[in-house]
Formats: C-alpha cells, structure tokens, sequence
C-alpha cells in the first residue's frame, strides 16, 4: 500500500507535534523533580560536597594502597552556596529541573525524532535503525555517569583546593556551581554521541574511514582544547577526559568503515541496467 504523499506544510505540522510532545514529556518529568527538588539537591546535585562522595572514596583507597598520602582521604568542603539576590533560588531549581527532566526524557527525545525522519526511510532501513534509539541513549548515560563520577568530583576538588593567596576566601554562588554541574554533565553526554554522529555523517557520504584516520593527530588536538574547556586546567583531569573521547574516536572510524562496505555491498547488489 503506497504511502501518501504529504506537502511540506504537512511536514512541518508533523514535526510541531513531536517537538510538542518531546517538550511536554521534559516539561512534566521537570515538573516531578521540582517537587523533589530539595532531595535532588541534598542527594545528587550537591553531591560533590560531601567528603564521602564515592569517587573520593574511591582515590582514597587506591592511593593508601599503594602508600601514597592523598588529600582525597582528608576533603574538607565549605558545604555553604551563597544566592545573592531572591530569585536565584527559584530560577536555579527550575533551570535545574528543565536540564535533568531533558537528560531523562533522552531516549524519548530520540524515539520521537526517530517517527519523524522514519516514513522517509526504506523498510529494510527502518529495521536497521530501530537500534539507534538504544545506542544513542546508552552513549548518552554513559557520559553523564562518566561525567557525574569522574569529571565533576575532580572539578569541584580542583577548585576548591586552587587558590592563589591566603586571603582569598571561597564563597561560590550557587547558580554559578549549579551550571558547572549541569553544564557538564551535558557537554560530556553529548561528546559521547560521536559514534552515532559519524553514522549518520558517513551515511550521507561527507565523511569516510579515511579522511577520520588522515585527521587522526588533528582530532586529538581539537579534544585535548574541548577537554581544557570542560574540565579544571590540570593535566591529569584533561588526560583522563580525553582518554574515552579518543576510544569513541576509534570506534567511529570502525563505524564509519562499516557504513561505507555495507554501502558498496548494496552498490555492487543493486541490478544493472
């Protein structure tokens, strides 16, 4: 049964009602967290301030193991957040709640992008990309726990220990700390979509294995700048960023060789005319 053909208008509605649903479904998940919003704080995003968070923990152990004094084992935070006028409370729980209800609502994000560009495709295409939606969104949760466990507890450390002079007295506001912990915590989610991105870029044909090998050194240059950006500026938090982002790199050359053969396989299948 041929499908009907709709007008680019039609198009245009069709898309308005997965944009409204995709905003309807972050919307009310945000709406739960505000509810919640002070468990969430205390128990997630304030997380970081507390001397037993996991992650300190964690270097704790490793480096008393080895015999190493470490000032993981004994963190003192100032666990106080300044707001410097009424509203930043508020804004900042909302704000907070509309990023986190986006990170939640992720998968059905995808699922509603994947109906719109899914009548466009060809059936065996259909069957083929109905993986996308679970790669995607487990590329996704894997940086922000990536994010969450290794690069915030060293971001927030980082900077409560630099200082450079003794009369200067750390008092962070909280709007400011907040955005460092959920604007990373997206950065990175989105940096470990790379694999899917170069699916879809070698798919169209403006990217090949070989051009991903030949900028090999570039790329690592281009990362190691993103990572400064997103990370403190210490080269360890820098390395340990970079490190999954270049393995995701790898991958993507395999992925975009894999997308290229299974191209011309089709190519040399297709009957001659």
């Amino acid at each position: 049964m041929a499908t009907k053909e709709m007008s680019f208008l039609d198009h245009l509605e069709e898309l308005r009602w997965h944009l409204v649903r995709s905003f309807a479904a972050i919307f009310i998940l945000a709406i739960v967290i505000f509810v919640n919003i002070n468990f969430i704080f205390n128990e997630f995003l304030l997380a970081h301030l507390k001397p037993d968070f996991t992650t300190y923990q964690f270097f704790c152990k490793i480096f008393s193991a080895i015999g190493i004094d470490s000032s993981f084992c004994n963190i003192e935070f100032a666990q106080e957040l300044q707001v410097l006028n009424p509203t930043e409370e508020l804004m900042t729980g909302i704000w907070s709640s509309l990023i986190l209800g986006f990170v939640i609502a992720f998968p059905y994000v995808l699922w509603e992008f994947w109906r719109f560009i899914a009548p466009g495709l060809h059936s065996t295409e259909r069957k083929k990309s109905r993986g996308f939606i679970f790669t995607s969104s487990l590329l996704f949760f894997l940086g922000v726990l990536f994010s969450y466990y290794v690069i915030l507890p060293m971001s927030v450390f980082f900077f409560y220990n630099f200082s450079i002079g003794d009369s200067i007295v750390k008092n962070f506001k909280l709007g400011a700390y907040i955005s460092l912990i959920t604007n990373t915590l997206l950065g990175v989610a989105v940096f470990f979509e790379l694999p899917v991105v170069i699916f879809f870029l070698s798919k169209i044909g403006l990217i090949t294995p070989q051009f991903l090998r030949k900028y090999r050194k570039h790329a690592l240059v281009v990362v190691l700048i993103l990572s400064a950006i997103i990370t403190p500026p210490d080269v360890a938090s820098q390395v340990i960023v970079s490190v999954p982002i270049m393995i995701l790199y790898e991958v993507s050359i395999y992925v975009s060789k894999y997308v290229i053969k299974k191209q011309q396989k089709n190519v040399s299948k297709s009957p001659r005319v």
